[in-house]
């Protein structure tokens, strides 16, 4: 599925570049601002319905949408914090391993994705396959920051995620999602100008082209992470069939993984463990797993 794939290479930008603005030394803060700004203005403009607000406020979605916002600018705070503190490895981990949380949600609330030896055996894969894959060992000792912000970036993402999900299934229709993910971003950016009047140190920030440029970047795949990410929950295959929800999550998680593997190695020129190449082994294997079924 065409929507998975572009999925999967906007939420694998994301973490690229959190990981280019930290060795380049731009400052995340503004940079995370504006990326709300660019992600709503692109939701609207790609809009194919006439909006105003008191069609918006008529949707069923809104509170969730609003909920949804206020929490993504807090987990990309988190996301930038627990890079600095625990590394990108433990924070891909507490990102990723949080798949559990929609897939079990879809299982739970739609009649059709029922939970089979195969899938159950692919979801087992995957947590195991992603751990072992972003696994890096430390030296030295963890501070307590380095162990409870990758643990509430794990719960943060799955609640995120599993609302997403039940927004999907219940309230947003195909037509709605470029809407819904306009919304949403347009509320983290609100969020993020509230938080941004106590912190008056970043105000000048904003003058600088590359903290907009940088922005820009990151407005662009965020706002495809997750409206892709709907329209593949969405999808209706000519025959009328559609892909169950846990599958769409798990080979979603397994394919931002591998990729960002992949980039690292390349790109980022890092080096895999046996352990490492063990987890993309099993990585691939649940791939197989959810297509199977």
């Amino acid at each position: 599925m065409h929507f998975l794939i572009l999925c999967i290479l906007s939420s694998t930008g994301i973490f690229i570049i959190f990981k280019s603005i930290d060795r380049f030394g731009i400052p995340s803060f503004p940079v995370i601002v504006i990326n709300y700004l660019v992600a709503a203005l692109l939701g609207f403009l790609i809009n194919p319905q006439q909006v105003s607000v008191s069609t918006i406020r008529k949707m069923d979605w809104l509170p969730i949408s609003l909920i949804i916002g206020v929490l993504f600018i807090i987990l990309f705070f988190i996301i930038a914090f627990s890079t600095r503190k625990a590394g990108i490895s433990v924070t891909t981990v507490a990102s990723k391993m949080s798949v559990i949380f929609p897939i079990l949600l879809s299982l739970i609330i739609d009649p059709s994705d029922q939970l089979t030896m195969v899938k159950t055996a692919a979801i087992i894969c995957t947590l195991s396959g992603v751990a072992m894959t972003v696994y890096k060992p430390r030296q030295g000792s963890l501070d307590r920051a380095a162990i409870y912000i990758p643990l509430i970036l794990f719960v943060g993402m799955g609640f995120v995620d599993s609302l997403v999900k039940y927004a999907q299934h219940h309230y947003v229709c195909d037509s709605d999602t470029a809407l819904f993910s306009a919304i949403l971003f347009l509320n983290a950016f609100l969020t993020g100008i509230a938080i941004l009047v106590f912190y008056p140190k970043y105000h000048r920030r904003f003058l600088n082209p590359a903290i907009w440029g940088w922005g820009l970047l990151l407005g662009s795949v965020n706002f495809g992470s997750i409206f892709f990410l709907v329209r593949a929950l969405n999808f209706i295959s000519p025959a009328g069939s559609g892909v169950n929800g846990s599958a769409i999550f798990g080979v979603n998680n397994i394919g931002i993984v591998g990729l960002s593997v992949l980039i690292g190695l390349w790109v980022f020129r890092e080096r895999l463990l046996p352990l490492n190449w063990l987890g993309i082994i099993l990585s691939a294997v649940a791939l197989i797993l959810f297509t199977l079924g």
